[in-house]
């Protein structure tokens, strides 16, 4: 384990040590064992780091805030470990993590494979909601369903043994950290950013899965300048644990014949691969000896020059921008989306004037955390008997991080100060709406 205070991660080694790195990482929900079948052949020339993710297979759980804060935590493992250029395969939130190493280190990374991963995962409100479910109910409903989401319906039957690994994994999980991931995935976008990644990239996919599939892999293909694909038949989301021969052997054919030269700082010069295939075909679910691919030819390449970035602007700064990234985190995409496809000539001002001013200039202030704001603005609400809003603000009050009986230890004390007939509209309206946003969807 890293000792790097004050938010250590958990790994391990295996393989020579004087080989080459090539780090795997994990799924949310998951620990390092989901790669346990790929471990023996990738050892073999790899000297493979695998990390659990904060609170995840009883690594210290101090959640990560977003997907960049756990790049850079895996960084500072590293650095203290002496590793300095490696391979990276993710899955899932660990593709994430891998997209974000790529764009913000691309010095660092040789190689790079993403695994069931997307430039943007759903949408910001089922990850928040998925928070919102765990934070009243615990993991126990997110563990029970994670097999549909995981593996195809004929794997979870055939494999029962596997099937409860998985709902045992996630169910010990630390709840707080699996809050944590899921803000960080919904947070994470790098759809404007993604034709950036420089490294050669192996984007695999299932063919079953439902949650990043083959439609999420081939936008990452056409957005990654190097970028191939690989479809895998009979696999859902886990790839690895579903169909781990052919993940294997996709990984050692990538890896073997895609290891990107250290770029030369002081000559500008990097040695790249010849022109990229940009597409692998789909591999058969059985393990298979692949054929040998010729070596790429290295040839030297001076680099772009610099983006230079434009002249500050001196002054103070348009708070719309913040607004509007601030009431979609709190109100959900849907909400603002609804209401701003209403917003006609006669209400776009006022829509602008709320996210600029209410949004961007009082909710974004640093004085008051989220969970207070919230507090307060749903005392305001039934005091002014504004109870549509209530309902608004209330699935906001959740999002936030409120709990319902944190919420109705709120609409108690605004029962004392504000009426028991407000009170009453009140507690009907938001126990409609925690009942409609904390029950599990099975």
């Amino acid at each position: 384990m890293s000792e790097t205070p004050p938010n250590p991660l958990q790994y391990r080694f295996d393989g020579p040590e004087d080989a080459p790195v090539l780090i795997l990482g994990p799924s949310l929900g998951t620990t390092w064992h989901m790669w346990d079948r790929q471990v023996p052949e990738l050892a073999q020339q790899w000297r493979v780091f695998r990390f659990d993710l904060p609170g995840h297979g009883g690594a210290p759980a101090h959640p990560a805030g977003s997907v960049s804060d756990l790049a850079e935590r895996l960084l500072v493992t590293l650095d203290r470990l002496g590793v300095q250029r490696f391979g990276y395969a993710g899955c899932a939130f660990g593709g994430a993590v891998g997209v974000e190493l790529a764009l913000r280190h691309p010095e660092r990374v040789a190689s790079l494979a993403l695994i069931a991963a997307s430039p943007r995962f759903g949408t910001a409100d089922e990850f928040r909601q998925r928070g919102v479910i765990v934070r009243t109910n615990g993991l126990d409903p997110i563990a029970r369903t994670s097999p549909d989401r995981w593996f195809t319906s004929g794997f979870a039957a055939a494999q029962p043994a596997i099937t409860e690994w998985a709902v045992q994994m996630v169910r010990t999980t630390d709840p707080g950290c699996y809050i944590a991931a899921c803000e960080a995935l919904a947070a994470f976008d790098v759809r404007a950013e993604i034709g950036l990644v420089g490294v050669p990239t192996l984007v695999l996919a299932g063919s079953d899965d439902l949650v990043t599939g083959p439609a999420e892999a081939r936008t990452l293909v056409a957005g990654i300048p190097d970028a191939r694909l690989a479809v895998v038949p009979g696999a859902s989301h886990l790839v690895p644990v579903e169909q781990p021969a052919a993940v294997t052997d996709l990984l050692v054919r990538h890896f073997s014949t895609a290891w990107q030269p250290v770029y030369d700082t002081v000559t500008g010069q990097t040695a790249v691969p010849g022109i990229p295939v940009r597409a692998m075909p789909t591999v058969p679910s059985q393990s298979s000896q692949p054929s040998q691919s010729p070596q790429p030819v290295a040839v030297a390449e001076i680099a772009p020059a610099p983006v230079l970035q434009p002249p500050q602007v001196m002054g103070r700064p348009d708070p719309i921008d913040a607004g509007l990234k601030v009431r979609r985190e709190v109100l959900g995409d849907a909400h603002v989306d609804r209401t701003l496809s209403q917003a006609d000539d006669f209400a776009g001002d006022f829509q602008e004037f709320v996210t600029r001013y209410a949004w961007g200039e009082v909710w974004d202030r640093p004085g008051l955390d989220r969970r207070t704001r919230s507090c307060v603005t749903l005392t305001a609400l039934v005091a002014g008997g504004h109870l549509e809003e209530l309902a608004v603000h209330t699935r906001a009050a959740l999002r936030n991080g409120l709990t319902p009986d944190e919420i109705k230890e709120v609409l108690l004390q605004a029962a004392v100060y504000c009426g028991l007939p407000a009170a009453n509209g009140a507690f009907r309206v938001a126990q409609q709406v925690v009942r409609e946003e904390t029950t599990p969807t099975e």
